[in-house]
């Protein structure tokens, strides 16, 4: 199981700085973010452009790419981020559902957009991945199924949250092996209580909430998933470099020392 850090948290800084971070921290890759408006590390309208220092940063690093984070479900933005996504070799794009929740109508449009945007995303070899989010169409267990019975592309893809889950008062553990049969992608992070928001970055670190997030990893492990696994922290303007490079080292502490401990990653033996 891999682990990564979507670059939205080191949102204040260059790509190349995000990075280098990431990759101090021990992990094993980066989601890149293309989220208009809150951190485009890849600037979409551009990415040709961008195409050769962004691969060249990654590989200098030791890292890989492992997820795109759009947000939008703007297909010519989409598209876009598929072309990109086939050129540099990121396989899954993440976006959120849009919509709103309890709003049936709203929950079919959702669906329909990504069954439209799934086959687009097929002709690129990449995976459209959503998640169930807080306030929106698709926002628990119970809806995430019925997309995931809706739509019949293999490259349609459930990104399992659990603090969404959590947040809408759901246990995430519970929940993780009824979607699992679609999951390719997880975005991780903790919170304090069942709030609408995720609240401050550091309460977001892995451990540091009331999620129980290694009852969650077991649940991962259990179902034999062996897709990427993003650390997700959003809200870090106006943070220092050292603020946000806490959050990233302490959550893959954590999530490493889960992930061992249930067999899912491989211990460094010094020489």
């Amino acid at each position: 199981m891999k682990l990564g850090v979507n670059s939205v948290l080191f949102k204040d800084f260059d790509f190349a700085t995000a990075a280098k971070q990431i990759a101090r921290c021990g992990y094993d890759g980066v989601e890149i973010a293309a989220i208009k408006g809150m951190c485009e590390h890849l600037e979409l309208d551009r990415w040709r452009e961008q195409a050769a220092e962004l691969k060249a940063i990654v590989e200098d690093n030791g890292l890989e790419f492992l997820s795109m984070e759009v947000a939008s479900l703007d297909e010519e933005r989409l598209t876009k981020a598929f072309e990109a996504g086939a050129e540099l070799g990121i396989p899954i794009i993440n976006v959120g559902p849009g919509g709103k929740s309890g709003d049936e109508d709203s929950l079919l449009h959702s669906i329909e957009t990504l069954r439209s945007l799934s086959k687009k995303a097929e002709e690129y070899g990449v995976t459209l991945c959503v998640k169930a989010h807080v306030g929106q169409a698709i926002y628990n267990t119970p809806t995430t199924l019925q997309a995931m019975n809706d739509i019949a592309s293999p490259a349609f893809g459930i990104d399992m949250d659990p603090s969404h889950i959590y947040r809408g008062n759901e246990n995430p553990e519970d929940e993780l092996p009824k979607v699992l049969s679609r999951m390719k992608h997880v975005h991780i992070r903790d919170c304090k209580g069942r709030t609408a928001g995720p609240g401050d970055i550091q309460n977001q670190a892995c451990g540091r909430g009331d999620i129980d997030l290694f009852a969650y990893c077991k649940a991962l492990v259990d179902g034999n998933y062996d897709g990427p696994v993003c650390l997700e922290v959003i809200g870090a303007n106006q943070h220092s470099l050292a603020d946000v490079s806490i959050v990233a080292a302490e959550s893959y502490g954590y999530l490493n020392a889960c992930l061992q401990a249930l067999g899912a990653r491989e211990k460094m033996v010094k020489e």
